[in-house]
């Protein structure tokens, strides 16, 4: 079963897709979140009710549209574009992260949600 969600703040509401890992897992069982947004570069990111170490899988660098859960902030994290430590064609997050999902959607519309925007992500019925 694909597990859908959907991502919205404000006039943006853009789809995603989880994977099937553990972090995947208990992302999809804290739905819904609600929360207030931060940016770095351009990333989103916010806290959530989840804790759980690297995966064995996890990467220093991710690609457009990758979801992800940073264990150092207990923070989802969606990566648009270059973050301030990205070199030339690369998303880097600032440490590593456990890519646990995709946003189906259209990513340069996340680059409307700012600094301190409220942002739901729910199931998708």
């Amino acid at each position: 079963m694909e597990r859908s969600i959907i991502i919205t703040s404000g006039a943006v509401q853009i789809s995603g897709v989880l994977s099937t890992s553990p972090t995947a897992d208990a992302v999809w069982n804290c739905l819904p979140l609600h929360a207030s947004v931060s940016t770095w570069g351009d990333e989103i990111y916010f806290s959530i009710p989840v804790k759980i170490d690297l995966e064995d899988d996890a990467r220093d660098i991710v690609e457009m549209g990758d979801m992800g859960y940073w264990p150092s902030g207990a923070a989802f994290c969606i990566f648009f574009g270059p973050t301030p430590v990205s070199r030339p064609g690369e998303i880097r997050p600032a440490s590593a992260v456990n890519v646990f999902g995709k946003v189906t959607g259209d990513t340069h519309a996340l680059k409307q949600i700012t600094e301190g925007s409220a942002i739901t992500i729910a199931k998708a019925e």
